[in-house]
């Protein structure tokens, strides 16, 4: 099953044009164009090189085995990246889904490997508004090191996103 648009965030407001490739954090894959569908747009609200752990439930309710919460999502971020949050001017590009395939190692996630243009690009505006007009609880930590084994044993579904960067 398709989708009918995609997203991809970049800090960098003057893409014309997206070539397939191969990312160095995962060297075995074959070239593609990676995208994200809108359901886990939010993953990406992010500086690209910010280290993020996210969490929510299958059934949108409250992830609260981890922390009370009343949010649907939880993201999590150190908070020596604050101020990066606060001052990134990050951009959505928006592409016709026809090309992209969905990618099984991870939900929300589409991969095209052929060349893609975007049918446009927006600023995303202010990153911690954007979360919290989503619902999303924003939680800035010390260290997300503490989160990684109970939210991988939480039983809830999860992204950790550039934990090479994250402290400790």
């Amino acid at each position: 099953m398709g989708v009918s648009e995609v997203l991809h965030f970049s800090e960098d407001p003057g893409i014309t044009r997206f070539e397939p490739h191969v990312p160095p954090t995962n060297p075995s894959m074959p070239p593609l164009v990676w995208a994200i569908d809108a359901a886990h747009a939010g993953l990406y609200w992010f500086p690209r090189d910010c280290p993020r752990i996210t969490y929510w439930s299958a059934d949108e309710a409250p992830p609260d085995r981890l922390g009370p919460t009343a949010a649907h999502r939880v993201h999590a971020i150190e908070a020596r990246w604050l101020d990066r949050v606060r001052a990134c001017q990050l951009h959505e590009y928006r592409f016709d889904g026809a090309p992209f395939e969905a990618w099984a190692e991870a939900e929300g996630q589409w991969v095209a490997s052929e060349s893609v243009e975007p049918i446009s690009v927006e600023p995303v505006g202010d990153l911690l508004a954007r979360h919290v007009d989503a619902g999303i609880e924003l939680r800035i930590v010390p260290s997300l090191q503490v989160l990684v084994d109970p939210v991988m044993a939480s039983g809830y579904q999860f992204s950790m996103v550039r934990m090479a960067n994250a402290q400790g």
